[in-house]
């Protein structure tokens, strides 16, 4: 997993911050979809790497509850966790105990459950 996030730095499009991300989900049946950050010079309308990878997961037909782990990696060679908008996609669709595995580019990784990352979400629950 280390390599193929490596290898995808490379495609992030960050010409404004310079600070390259790369992840990778992996669904309950063992596909994997990949994605990076794409900015914009309205930084508002840029999108993380890690929402990248979901939507498209969902845009390929998988649901909440078909994600089991996500796997990301900065270009900075330090260990980053996902932004708080990310996380709340995160909560969406990915299960409390499901692993979210950050990794340096120096082969360093910690590993983190949903429910580490996000204590206490907001999620559909709150809106009934």
């Amino acid at each position: 997993m280390e390599e193929k996030l490596r290898n995808l730095l490379e495609n992030a499009y960050c010409p404004y911050s310079n600070f390259a991300v790369s992840a990778i989900v992996v669904m309950r049946d063992g596909q994997e979809f990949s994605g990076v950050n794409v900015e914009n010079a309205s930084y508002g309308a840029g999108i993380c790497a890690e929402r990248n990878a979901i939507t498209t997961a969902v845009t390929n037909g998988y649901q909440k509850g078909d994600f089991k782990e996500l796997n990301i990696m900065v270009s900075s060679g330090n260990i980053s966790t996902c932004c708080f908008i990310c996380r709340q996609v995160i909560v969406e669709f990915f299960e409390n105990t499901a692993r979210v595995n950050c990794y340096s580019k120096n082969g360093e990784v910690k590993t983190f459950t949903v429910g580490q990352m996000c204590p206490y979400p907001f999620d559909g629950s709150d809106l009934e």
